[in-house]
């Protein structure tokens, strides 16, 4: 029955306000995700427990929340890999993080239990989160772990880029290409950016990039080499490889490196643009990167939040609510920046 005043019920009763989450009872639609409330869960002896104050959306949500995705979360679970917030309690054993830390949150692939985004608050592991410095919002701080830990992992690991080379960046006005510009461009590269809207080439530009290119236009192929004088981009990284791997393979230089970021199809290519350039093709999925490489990839997107040389661009912020609808919107084409859920 009601809470009688002043018999010290009331007290506990506040304390513990219920924690607010998107849980996903079926793997579908966008619209299986629904807001439940629960206890707010108490941090093991390993854990932290943050209070999200914006939660990422990334591409790779929708493809686990339908269920065609090789990882698939034992049901019901709460969405959403990145966010930040504020650390609100800590584990005995965690000595890295104290309350009141700000931070970014981010999956370190070293199997640690963590629950999702998509929430008011979330426990994770002390190696699965990242300090968020004071010239970066929260909604930036959700813009970071999958973005910018895959374009570190892809330029450095997978491309082995180097300062003074040419970088293609294709498809480079998404969460994931404006973090590609901002890093190649700290590298000391050349960059040479595509977008398909207005908006979009603004951004990338913005960003960083030396020249930018409409991909959506006749002749851009051709606008793309004559920026390379001829020679070709020595690192190209694609973020729609069902569309422009074949492409792609003609603009690389000789000894070129190519980086498939992102593809939804099938593609027919020619394998002799491969061989004439001698040139390699890597792919790269962010959940195969073993945990040891997140420490230095994490240390080099720190360095680069705290002196601005990486600032995430965020395009819309939903209330937690209406994470269907972002779902949707995440995979329409000509996206600027990132969207993201604020609870």
């Amino acid at each position: 029955g009601p809470v009688e005043p002043g018999n010290g019920h009331e007290f506990l009763m506040i304390a513990s306000a219920p924690m607010r989450s998107i849980v996903v009872r079926e793997f579908g639609a966008p619209s299986v995700m629904q807001v439940e409330e629960s206890a707010t869960p108490a941090p093991g002896a390993a854990q932290v427990l943050v209070r999200v104050h914006a939660a990422g959306v990334n591409p790779v949500d929708t493809y686990i929340r339908s269920g065609v995705y090789a990882i698939k979360p034992a049901l019901p679970f709460t969405p959403g890999i990145d966010g930040a917030g504020v650390v609100e309690a800590v584990g005995s054993d965690v000595t890295t993080w104290k309350k009141g830390d700000r931070v970014y949150l981010f999956n370190d692939n070293s199997g640690t239990p963590r629950t999702g985004t998509y929430a008011d608050h979330m426990l994770c592991g002390p190696t699965q989160i990242g300090r968020l410095p004071g010239n970066v919002s929260f909604a930036q701080g959700a813009a970071i772990g999958v973005p910018y830990g895959t374009v570190y992992y892809a330029l450095l690991r997978r491309a082995q880029a180097r300062p003074g080379e040419t970088i293609l960046i294709h498809g480079a006005s998404g969460g994931v290409g404006i973090a590609a510009v901002q890093a190649a461009r700290a590298l000391g590269m050349t960059v040479i950016g595509t977008a398909g809207t207005e908006r979009g080439m603004g951004a990338v530009e913005d960003a960083g990039a030396h020249v930018v290119v409409n991909h959506r236009t006749d002749g851009y192929v051709d606008a793309i080499t004559k920026a390379t004088h001829g020679r070709g981009a020595d690192v190209i990284l694609e973020m729609n490889a069902h569309l422009n791997l074949d492409k792609d393979l003609t603009l690389l230089a000789r000894q070129g490196r190519l980086v498939l970021i992102g593809n939804r199809g099938r593609i027919e290519i020619d394998p002799r643009a491969i061989m004439a350039r001698e040139a390699t093709v890597t792919g790269m999925v962010l959940f195969n990167m073993p945990a040891a490489e997140f420490a230095w990839v994490h240390a080099a997107i720190g360095a680069g939040l705290a002196n601005g040389t990486l600032r995430p661009v965020v395009n819309r912020e939903l209330p937690l609510a209406e994470a269907p609808a972002a779902h949707d919107a995440v995979l329409e084409s000509g996206a600027v920046g990132k969207i993201v859920l604020v609870p």
